[in-house]
């Protein structure tokens, strides 16, 4: 008799945010495969009314509709999915929008780095091929290419593209850890996850995901939400940087960055007084005085990049889940 176990088939989970999509989630609930035990729609106070139209014309026994009071904005639905999922015993939560934009058949494309432990959390990149990149229309991908560097600065993942890119999938066991209640709760949680994900030292990976546009116009305008999401990646940028350089850890890349700064801050304003004084008195500052603020100048900068390569070389790389034993429910 053959007692051998088999191996546990992991439960993967499918959370929706809806907002004014009656039109396209029916589409797309239809096309999530069997792999998908679990589908999650958060009705986020839909004027449409999107999350009564599922349980009126789905009997899916995967389906389960949560429903928001107000509007808490695509972050805020992704994470009431999160908690549901994390609770129902899900192993693997994967993120689509509800606008059809997605294509559901790579579910298990971005499901399998997370399987075969290389990564915490996958997202789309629709950057990865010049043609998939040339669909997309010209306003957003100027915008991406602009949030994309302020989003490497801030979260420190310097390998990724396209932060605002909504299809990911995340090892659950990872969930309980983050700051949920923190998390940006609108437009900028895509690039919010990030800079958490980074302070835990997850492993996150770049899929490419060809995203399909048709008619839908996007909430998101870049515009508007641009000094949004450059305020809120400078300040998440100085907060890893305090997180990762100085509370949990002080190596020499801390050093760098100390002594760059103060270098360099010396150097230029040494430099200004200098000028200044010479300006007023009319004269030449000596060769001296020029060596002293150009050499601390150079040096203090020297360092900063120093800080900088190595901010960009040393990236996470063993999964974060994989140390994780068991679950983690307290939050």
């Amino acid at each position: 008799m053959n007692t051998e176990q088999k191996p546990k088939r992991e439960l993967l989970a499918v959370v929706i945010p809806c907002y004014k999509v009656v039109n396209t989630i029916e589409n797309v609930v239809s096309s999530i495969g069997p792999e998908v035990g679990l589908i999650y729609i958060v009705d986020d106070a839909c004027p449409l009314q999107t999350g009564k139209y599922i349980q009126e014309h789905f009997s899916d026994p995967r389906i389960r509709v949560l429903f928001h009071a107000s509007n808490q904005g695509v972050g805020g639905a992704v994470i009431t999915g999160y908690r549901a999922a994390v609770e129902d015993g899900a192993d693997i939560i994967v993120k689509i929008d509800g606008d059809g934009q997605m294509d559901t058949t790579l579910i298990p494309y971005f499901v399998e780095p997370i399987l075969s432990g290389e990564a915490d959390y996958t997202k789309g990149n629709r950057f990865y091929e010049v043609s998939s990149a040339l669909k997309m229309p010209l306003l957003r991908m100027l915008g991406n290419a602009a949030l994309s560097f302020l989003t490497k600065l801030s979260s420190g993942y310097w390998n990724l593209f396209d932060p605002t890119n909504g299809y990911t999938a995340i090892s659950a066991k990872i969930v309980p850890y983050l700051p949920l209640d923190k998390l940006a709760k609108r437009y900028f949680f895509e690039s919010d996850m990030l800079f958490r994900l980074n302070t835990l030292q997850a492993v996150v990976m770049d899929l490419p995901a060809d995203a399909i546009y048709g008619d839908e116009v996007s909430n998101l305008k870049i515009a508007r939400e641009m000094p949004v999401f450059a305020f809120s990646n400078l300040r998440n940028f100085f907060k890893r940087i305090a997180y990762n350089y100085f509370l949990r850890g002080f190596n020499y890349a801390s050093l760098q960055l100390v002594l760059g700064l103060v270098l360099t801050t010396f150097g230029v304003l040494f430099g200004i007084a200098q000028w200044v004084e010479s300006h007023q008195m009319e004269s030449f500052a000596s060769a001296g005085t020029v060596m002293v603020a150009g050499l601390t100048v150079m040096v203090g900068i020297q360092m900063l990049l120093g800080f900088l390569q190595h901010d960009i070389t040393h990236q996470p790389n063993f999964a974060l889940h994989r140390k994780i034993k068991g679950r983690r429910l307290d939050q």
